[in-house]
């Protein structure tokens, strides 16, 4: 199986000197293509640091992070052309559903696409809007929308360029949880179904149940990984990952 996205040795520090704080430290992963990870720690274990250095958002302090099967290194590339990588190959879902107020559902979804100087393909556009439930909406306002919709924009936004990997921070965190469970309904539809790989950071057991494996971070490191874990078993874990520090 071919690897979406890989850290090797990935350190974060933020600051200097005595003020210097490690946000993650000597992390090595590699996920595989096709598959639904998600991650999980207490808070300050480094969970948001991870998703931000591994879509290529913050460049690690050292080690490296390879995107593809033909392993592009961005933490090597300038800026601008690791903002068109993140534009083109990188789908972004976030707590807040960061939707732009003056654009209706169809222009929000295609946005990174006249970002990048590219037209929509209609039957793709279509294809997306009907997978997240959204067919009726396209010329809606997100004021017009439930956030729970909204969300659903904002997941349609990420699949329209056919990224490699979407980066989803607390996708469910701002819902309410039958709306929430809909959400993950529809990124485990996106693994099954489209192919995509979805790497998901969540402090919610039930959310991490939908995964395919989970990774949990202690104090910037990576304490273990498992698969096939219920809600019941990841928060099991959660409670014992101040004896693995």
């Amino acid at each position: 199986m071919n690897t979406a996205v890989r850290l090797a040795s990935v350190t974060k520090v933020y600051g200097k000197g005595e003020r210097a704080v490690t946000a993650i430290n000597d992390v090595s992963i590699a996920i595989p293509q096709g598959t639904f990870s998600a991650v999980m720690g207490p808070s300050g274990s480094g969970k948001s640091t991870f998703l931000q250095c591994a879509a290529g958002l913050d460049r690690p302090t050292s080690g490296s992070v390879h995107l593809g099967a033909v392993e592009t290194d961005l933490s090597t590339l300038p800026e601008s052309k690791l903002t068109e990588l993140r534009r083109e190959r990188i789908g972004f879902v976030f707590q807040a559903f960061n939707l732009l107020a003056a654009l209706n559902v169809q222009h929000n979804i295609t946005l990174p696409l006249r970002l990048a100087g590219r037209r929509a393909d209609p039957a793709h556009l279509a294809e997306i809007l009907a997978r997240v439930g959204l067919s009726g909406r396209a010329r809606h306002l997100p004021s017009q929308l439930s956030g729970g919709e909204q969300q659903r924009v904002a997941l349609a936004r990420a699949l329209i360029t056919r990224p490699e990997v979407v980066f989803a921070d607390e996708p469910t965190g701002a819902l309410d949880t039958v709306t929430a469970r809909e959400i993950l309904k529809l990124l485990r539809h996106t693994v099954d179904v489209l192919g995509q790989t979805v790497v998901m950071v969540t402090h919610d057991p039930v959310a991490a149940s939908y995964a395919d494996s989970v990774l949990f971070l202690v104090k910037g490191r990576i304490a273990e990984v498992a698969a096939g874990l219920s809600a019941s078993e990841i928060a099991d874990r959660m409670t014992r990952v101040g004896t693995w520090a």
